[in-house]
């Protein structure tokens, strides 16, 4: 699959058109989401992807590559200047809102009722707010007053 910055279509890609359909070929399965939330949070050692998130050396080793590759992490020399390290590219940053987004769904609709979870903070300890996207003239949207125009100016849902 080529970078998604070529501008080239695929054949690999599932939906060629759709932003959504590419974003999930490149970074969609659980473990390169979980590989982002922790470098995220402070990860940048292959160890200390596997110690947080438990996963088999060898997908690992695919989902570091992967990600590399797409430009979501870049390997630096650590401080120490004996090992790589992956840090988080802009692209990489730029998935913060998503899993944000995903984690305030998952407080709402993966726990029972006042069963624990962890939380996210900001730099001064309050809890993060929910998100909740706006229109142009500020007002809440969402999928009931939203479309996507296909390209060529077709609608479809």
């Amino acid at each position: 699959m080529p970078s998604p910055t070529t501008g080239t279509p695929s054949p690999a890609w599932t939906d060629p058109d759709c932003p959504v359909a590419r974003t999930l070929d490149l970074v969609g399965d659980w473990w390169s989401l979980l590989v982002v939330r922790d470098a995220m949070d402070g990860a940048r050692s292959f160890t200390d992807f596997q110690r947080r998130t438990g996963i088999a050396r060898n997908i690992l080793t695919d989902r570091l590559r992967k990600l590399t590759a797409h430009g979501v992490l870049t390997q630096q020399t650590a401080p120490s200047g004996r090992r790589l390290q992956y840090v988080l590219t802009s692209a990489g940053r730029d998935l913060f809102p998503v899993l944000l987004t995903l984690r305030q769904w998952g407080e709402r609709h993966a726990f029972e009722p006042g069963e624990p979870h962890s939380t996210l903070a900001d730099q001064h300890g309050a809890r993060v707010p929910e998100i909740q996207p706006t229109g142009a003239d500020g007002a809440v949207i969402d999928a009931d007053t939203t479309h996507v125009q296909k390209v060529g100016g077709e609608r479809r849902r």
